[in-house]
């Protein structure tokens, strides 16, 4: 069943260009066309938000049923992409972001079924008139945006002989220039470039396991590189040609690098897993043709196991397994803990942070690395919560296992 509260306002959509409301104050930034936002890194331009919240949380626009998984919600042009199993099926799904109604569905595979849950894990990419989706099941898919037809697609497991990891195929892919880049996961083909209009490949580099997380771009030093956090290793790779800058092994139990590394220009790179093993700052360094890697610091201080952390100034935040805490990036050192809301999930804008508990927890808490100061809390869901918070024009889209729901936060 769905709920629509009518006179919800308007959702302000402009690709990444931010979009000033003269005389409100107001910055709202545009779409969030993929995991993590923009850039991949959890953090939101938006300023004017509120600060905090009341008693009641903020007000609830719409909510809409969905169904199992942990994909998160890309927006582009006033629609939400996202993917869920229902019964037997997984699903792409299209909906109007202003009204939770659903625009268009596509059936990507058999639902993924798993101890840990059922479902699809991996978040849509948007990229102009096309969406992309890879299922738990290493089915992937171009899709056209506006109505959900197919464009192409690959059976990553049957063609390439992929190792689908134990608890499903969870990266994002990365659009980057003309190319779709996919951690594939195969003995010949750890990562793969496609032609993004045609699904071509353009080239495949290593072979090995695929970890968990989606890949990262940045230019440093002039170089512009890829990053791929695999089962076992953390990846440099160039975006030309898929020839490898660097390698640094990196174990963790149960082969689980499940959080995005996060680049701290000009030339740092920070890496976390959970499982006993922490985290580390690199430095990149060196130019064309001669790129490695060197290690800063490595504790074991925030170990996070599958949700990313995020940075803001010089500090981090995020999950140290069931502990939200902030870090200092340049020295490693833990500054504060915060201990009730579980393997949670979070991002940031205008001073906050807005974090998810994986019991259904909506907290907005300061950003400072002084001490921990929360400014609103309210039990926005019942049922089990492992999906990053979107936020876009003001509106804050959250979903667990059983529904999508906006939120007004503009202040």
């Amino acid at each position: 069943m769905m709920y629509r509260k009518d006179g919800s306002g308007l959702l302000f959509s402009a690709g990444l260009t931010l979009i000033l409301l003269v005389g409100s104050g107001m910055v709202l930034a545009g779409d969030w066309p993929q995991f993590r936002g923009p850039n991949r890194d959890g953090i939101s331009e938006e300023t004017g938000l509120m600060v905090r919240w009341p008693e009641s949380g903020p007000e609830v626009l719409w909510r809409t049923a969905l169904g199992d998984g942990y994909s998160g919600i890309s927006l582009a042009k006033k629609r939400i992409y996202t993917m869920f199993g229902k019964g037997a099926d997984e699903f792409v799904v299209c909906l109007d972001a202003v009204s939770g109604e659903e625009i268009w569905r596509f059936r990507s595979d058999d639902q993924w079924k798993d101890t840990q849950g059922n479902g699809p894990r991996a978040t849509p990419t948007v990229d102009g008139a096309f969406v992309y989706a890879v299922s738990a099941n290493g089915k992937l898919y171009a899709l056209a945006a506006k109505d959900g037809k197919q464009v192409w697609q690959h059976d990553l497991r049957k063609e390439y002989r992929a190792k689908i990891p134990r608890w499903g195929m969870s990266g994002s892919p990365l659009v980057e220039g003309n190319m779709l880049l996919v951690e594939v996961g195969a003995n010949d083909a750890l990562f793969v470039a496609f032609n993004k209009k045609n699904g071509k490949e353009i080239w495949r580099s290593e072979g090995g396991k695929a970890g968990y997380t989606a890949p990262l771009a940045f230019t440093s030093n002039g170089v512009r590189q890829v990053i791929f956090f695999a089962a076992r290793a953390v990846y440099s790779v160039s975006p030309e040609d898929g020839a490898v800058h660097w390698k640094l092994p990196w174990k963790t139990d149960w082969d689980v690098n499940a959080a995005m590394p996060i680049f701290i220009p000009p030339d740092k790179l920070f890496i976390s897993s959970g499982y006993n093993t922490g985290s580390a700052l690199l430095r990149v360094k060196g130019g064309s043709g001669a790129v490695a890697v060197e290690e800063v610091w490595r504790n074991p201080e925030m170990k996070n196991q599958f949700s990313s952390s995020v940075l803001h100034g010089n500090h981090l935040y995020g999950f140290h397994n069931k502990i939200l805490q902030c870090l200092d990036v340049k020295t490693g050192e833990m500054k504060w803990r915060m201990r009730d809301l579980g393997h949670g999930s979070l991002i940031y804008a205008d001073g906050h942070l807005i974090v998810l508990g994986e019991r259904g927890q909506l907290v907005l808490i300061e950003a400072t690395p002084e001490e921990y100061r929360e400014k609103g809390r309210v039990q926005i869901f019942r049922g089990k919560t492992w999906t990053l918070p979107t936020l876009s024009g003001g509106k804050l889209y959250l979903r667990d296992e059983k529904e999508l729901l906006s939120l007004d936060i503009a202040g």
